[in-house]
């Protein structure tokens, strides 16, 4: 345990054998200086952080922590496998709070590490401010992720195509272990460090699985079922991760590293726009099909310790994938049910979700918006009406809230499920631009608006407006780092 003024650190993870990580220290820089500094994260994981100078100087100057360390990991990237690591990022230590929950905290663009092979280790001061926008609009989306803590500027220049001002993120989370991690335990440790990782995982994260007759297919079955949520969760809000690497896909079930991602707009499930993303694998659409895929690479890597027999361990793992399609159809039907007001999960009722999805790909119609307008009381007047494939799927969508709640209790019911606001891509590329040049105003009025997406204010009209058609069609998303 290391205590400081600031944090209370243990590192568990460093109980697992030397091959899953490297001692690291963070790079010192000469003049850090907290640019954000998230005062409600620290309320709620009770960090006594009262000065934003100390904390630069602890995390990244002269007085910064005795031990921190970086993790190694392998992982499936665009289809791909390598050997990875923690290339920019090094744990500062695990967080225990007063209720002994355990987060770690981690910075990430500090400095090089043993795994940062060609790079430098170090990230935008942009690419991170965007990391904590999105973040925290996630988690203000009511969907599980890393939390942003703070951003650090690191006073250097870096060169990502063009030369910009440097800067450090510190996030929260569960934990960072990830599919990748047991890959790489998988292909490249003993069967001994496999049980090991498994152990340690299932004690920190799930200790319950415990008790199941088979820990390593329990753990398995609860990732899945994990991911399936988080995921049926970006479908809800129009959320496109952009890289969902194997090594991008937590065993904790939290959403994190917010590279390339962004919202879609007009629905199209092909939509991408990351930059990286050539032949539109991990597009709004295909998401669903890639978590299966990764959780598929998960089962493999966990195969030689389901069972000693390989073809049972096989047949015991697909049992769990095997279920993946069901237990997905019924989770998203269910979610997008509830985006139009309906509680009840009847298969029979699919179909009226599909014909919206399929009216709004035709006629070019914004994601965000259509939903949120099916719950206002003027929602005939906004322009939907006028089409007369809206107003066949309209009648039946009224027929079936008749049989199961009033209009106005599914309006209600509506408002819970569909924010009014998302970060706007032209709206975070904006203030992302002003924000690089010194100007945070346009930054903290968007982070003030995404904390509260489901909740009217006056003054939305410009945060609930996509971007011109322009803008849609030449946009692109950088890993950044």
């Amino acid at each position: 345990m290391q205590k400081n003024k600031m944090f209370n650190f243990d590192y568990s993870y460093l109980s697992l054998p030397n091959q899953f990580h490297s001692l690291t220290k963070t790079n010192i820089f000469p003049n850090p200086e907290v640019i954000l500094l998230n005062k409600k994260l620290c309320n709620t994981f009770n960090l006594l952080i009262n000065n934003e100078e100390d904390l630069a100087t602890l995390l990244l100057g002269e007085s910064k922590l005795n031990i921190s360390f970086s993790q190694a990991y392998a992982g499936h990237q665009f289809g791909h496998f390598t050997k990875l690591g923690d290339g920019r990022a090094i744990v500062l230590g695990e967080h225990i709070t007063e209720n002994k929950q355990r987060f770690d905290v981690q910075l990430k663009g500090s400095g090089r590490t043993p795994y940062s092979r060609s790079g430098d280790g170090k990230a935008t001061l942009k690419a991170m401010l965007r990391e904590y926008l999105i973040s925290e609009a996630i988690h203000y989306l009511n969907i599980p992720t890393s939390r942003s803590l703070t951003v650090i500027k690191t006073g250097e220049q870096i060169y990502r195509n063009t030369t910009q001002e440097g800067g450090v993120l510190a996030r929260m989370m569960k934990s960072h272990i990830r599919v990748g991690t047991f890959e790489y335990a998988s292909y490249f440790c003993s069967k001994d460090n496999l049980n090991a990782l498994t152990s340690y995982t299932i004690n920190r994260l799930y200790p319950e699985i415990n008790e199941h007759e088979n820990p390593p297919l329990g753990l398995l079955n609860k990732v899945m079922k994990n991911q399936i949520d988080l995921v049926v969760n970006w479908m809800r809000v129009g959320f496109i991760h952009g890289v969902m690497n194997t090594d991008n896909t937590s065993i904790s079930g939290e959403a994190f590293d917010y590279g390339p991602c962004a919202f879609i707009n007009t629905y199209n499930p092909e939509t991408t726009y990351s930059s990286i993303d050539h032949n539109k694998r991990y597009a709004f659409g295909n998401q669903p099909k890639i978590i299966k895929w990764n959780i598929s690479r998960f089962a493999e890597a966990l195969l030689p310790i389901i069972h000693q027999n390989k073809e049972k361990s096989l047949q015991l793992a697909q049992s769990i994938i095997d279920n993946f399609d069901k237990l997905w159809e019924k989770k998203y039907y269910g979610m997008m049910l509830n985006k139009i007001g309906i509680e009840h999960n009847d298969k029979m009722l699919y179909p009226l979700v599909d014909e919206l999805l399929s009216f709004m790909k035709r006629h070019n119609k914004d994601y965000n918006n259509t939903f949120w307008s099916l719950s206002q009381d003027n929602f005939s007047e906004n322009g939907l009406m006028n089409n007369s494939d809206f107003i066949l799927w309209q009648k039946k969508w009224q027929d079936n809230l008749d049989r199961f709640s009033s209009m106005k209790d599914a309006k209600c019911f509506m408002k819970k499920h569909n924010p009014i606001i998302i970060p706007r891509n032209h709206l975070v590329e904006e203030a992302l631009e002003k924000a690089g040049n010194g100007n945070i105003n346009s930054f903290q009025k968007l982070l003030n608006i995404i904390s509260t997406p489901y909740q009217h204010q006056d003054g939305l009209a410009e945060f609930m407006k996509p971007p011109g058609s322009n803008f849609e069609q030449n946009f692109q998303t950088y890993c950044g780092t």
